[in-house]
């Protein structure tokens, strides 16, 4: 009986234990934006989102004009790109916040929310991407981000689906037809 009484606790103990360590969603994350103000990503419940992280230096940087029209063509359909600049690859984002803005702006006319810079690898690596990149925290895949505009897509409820390779455009089919839901 001691037996039987010792799994049935140990039983409770860990389904309990599930029941308590839910796994982490985008929205359990605050990030700056690129004039520094605090962005909590809980603000996006409801919306599809693409994370990109992106450099103006970079040979697949006119991929902003691409991510600017895919914006454009679905932010009325709860869809939302957040660019975050990273200077983890050759030095591709040398910039301070104010001029990535700058550059964004004048150069693709960005209308989607630019982050400020931070780290997307490394010792160094934001939260964020902590999260994106790791399985074990993310619960699907492993990620490593492995240049300059990889793209993460991200569910209505917070819920990371899956990584997009950087040279794959912002206009690729299966983009569009996750955010159509086909």
């Amino acid at each position: 009986m001691k037996k039987n009484a010792f799994i049935t606790l140990w039983s409770m103990l860990l389904f309990g234990g599930m029941l308590l360590a839910q796994p982490k969603t985008l929205y359990d994350f605050t990030v700056k934006d690129i004039d520094g103000e605090d962005f909590p990503l809980s603000q996006l419940k409801g919306k599809k989102v693409m994370l990109v992280n992106v450099a103006s230096k970079c040979g697949l940087t006119p991929q902003y004009k691409q991510l600017e029209e895919l914006y454009a063509k679905y932010k009325k359909d709860n869809f939302i790109i957040i660019g975050f600049p990273a200077n983890n690859f050759a030095e591709q984002e040398p910039g301070t916040n104010s001029e990535i803005k700058s550059f964004c702006t004048e150069n693709y006319g960005v209308t989607f929310p630019i982050m400020a810079k931070i780290s997307v690898k490394g010792d160094d690596i934001a939260p964020l991407y902590q999260w994106l990149t790791s399985k074990s925290e993310n619960g699907v895949e492993d990620a490593e981000v492995i240049w300059n505009f990889q793209k993460f897509l991200i569910d209505e409820n917070g819920n990371y689906v899956r990584s997009i390779p950087p040279k794959t455009t912002p206009d690729a089919k299966e983009i569009s037809n996750w955010i159509e839901g086909k």
